[in-house]
């Protein structure tokens, strides 16, 4: 089987979020199960510096409306084929994948990703310039979502849509249906339509073969309004052909036992490192050096999405438990100066640093005693998996692939072996920190807060199971197509 597995992003060479880790995971773990899969990758600059031994594979001229452009041949460390979209007018400039360097988004995303969705069509249409054909093409995200219309109308291989977040969704005026060169028959509720705009992601969810997303409670919870942005109609129409799969991790750069980045290494039969790495991470952020007292992390945006203004809000109380808090992200400006205030306010208990540092991510999740995640939505999450991994029991509101992948401590699951942290139900403060109370009443146990580090470390979170269940869905789009 051959996929061409279309993205805007890939981890380690650009990443903004989720997507990219999933781009660099899971293509390599599909290939280990014998799937022939090749990636599809806009040429931005980081992207580019990776390819020093670049050549070129395709020339791509005269595509209607979009200007001429090539593929260069290229492979990842981890032995996946790359082929890049090289386009120096729309890929070769400073800033984001999506934004300028001044925050707002680039004015011609509509070609840029419109481009991208293009060719991934070609590669997949009878017409691709490659001696290599998919079977079929794997499209990730909006930035993609136009290739399985494209495709369509071009007879094309079929396709999968993968939503890693439904909330962006490639918002267009009507005119760009001329610029992107897409049938008049196309703009309709049974096409890419969306409330009198064009929207990529409708493209994908209306014309691909079958939708993925990735976590079962996820697939069911963008059916109901509350989560479906607009397309719950759409999507509970396709609930036949609608598959919510948990993505998994990358088991060797996230290993407590093998991590370079922590100040110790440790392991479930020997934890002593764990008690360095919190000395480390309480020295770095300042705070007052307690073994004993509760240590929790955060590494998160600082935005509504992920719940931190209910945290931002009980933190004074916290503080009473006692507990210190170690906070690492940023995102919206009110949200990062209430943490920054917090800080001043309680001196040796609250540690932020705001931005992004990947050393700091991974001593937060060694260090820190437990990982708070309160999401009102969360497609998938992948700090939970981290956390649980590294014997840092996160503490989670219900939702997405959290209420999928953390099962709250009680006696039974303890009993039963399943616990693997503390969840709680409703985005109201005191449901927050009721559950940061009984994780704080539990690590005052530790024959129970000790067997909970265990049963989370010795949970299985690989891509392998993952990998499989895409497969299966790919087995199953191809032989609907015969």
């Amino acid at each position: 089987m051959k996929v061409l597995f279309a993205t805007s992003e890939i981890a380690p060479l650009i990443k903004t979020g989720g997507l990219a880790d999933v781009s660099g995971a899971l293509p390599a773990a599909l290939r280990a199960i014998g799937v022939d899969v090749r990636v599809l990758v806009p040429g931005y600059p980081a992207v580019m510096s990776h390819l020093p031994e670049q050549h070129e594979v395709a020339a791509l001229r005269g595509l209607p409306g979009f200007p001429n452009s090539r593929l260069l041949a290229g492979e990842m460390e981890n032995g996946v084929p790359l082929l890049v979209l090289d386009c120096p007018d729309l890929y070769q400039r400073e800033g984001g994948p999506y934004n300028a360097p001044q925050g707002y988004d680039w004015h011609d995303n509509l070609q840029r990703f419109g481009l991208l969705s293009k060719v991934a069509a070609v590669l997949g249409s009878p017409d691709s310039p490659l001696n290599w054909r998919p079977d079929l093409v794997n499209c990730n995200d909006w930035q993609t979502g136009l290739a399985p219309a494209y495709l369509r109308f071009a007879h094309g291989v079929p396709s999968v849509m993968t939503i890693h977040n439904l909330a962006f969704q490639g918002i267009f005026p009507p005119s760009a249906l001329q610029d992107l060169h897409l049938p008049a028959s196309s703009f309709g509720m049974a096409g890419l339509e969306y409330y009198g705009n064009l929207s990529f992601l409708k493209a994908g969810l209306f014309y691909a073969d079958h939708i993925t997303t990735v976590s079962p409670t996820y697939a069911r919870e963008i059916q109901d309004e509350a989560l479906g942005f607009g397309m719950q109609g759409l999507l509970a129409t396709r609930q036949a052909d609608l598959t919510g799969i948990l993505n998994g991790i990358d088991t060797d750069e996230w290993n407590p036992g093998k991590d370079k980045l922590l100040a110790k290494t440790y392991s479930a039969s020997r934890m002593a490192g764990k008690a360095e790495n919190k000395r480390v991470l309480q020295a770095q952020l300042g705070l007052e050096q307690n073994p004993d007292i509760p240590l929790l992390g955060v590494v998160s945006r600082f935005t509504y999405q992920k719940g931190l203004d209910l945290l931002l809000e009980i933190a004074p109380g916290l503080m009473e438990m006692p507990v210190q808090l170690a906070m690492l992200g940023s995102g919206e400006p009110q949200m990062q100066h209430a943490a920054r205030e917090l800080a001043e306010r309680y001196p040796g208990m609250i540690g932020v640093h705001i931005g992004f540092s990947e050393s700091l991510s991974h001593l937060i999740e060694a260090g820190a005693d437990m990982f708070v995640m309160p999401s009102r939505f969360e497609p998938c999450g992948l700090n939970q998996f981290y956390s649980q991994r590294y014997g840092t029991p996160p503490i989670v509101h219900a939702t997405g692939g959290l209420a999928d992948s953390v099962i709250n401590c009680s006696d039974e699951t303890l009993e039963n072996g399943t616990a693997s942290g503390f969840v709680f139900n409703g985005m109201f403060a005191g449901n927050l920190y009721s559950t940061i109370a009984r994780a704080v009443e539990t690590y005052r146990q530790p024959k129970r807060w000790n067997a909970l580090r265990k049963l989370c470390m010795a949970k299985d979170f690989s891509w392998e199971t993952s990998a499989a269940a895409y497969r299966e869905v790919f087995e199953k789009v191809l032989q609907q197509r015969r």
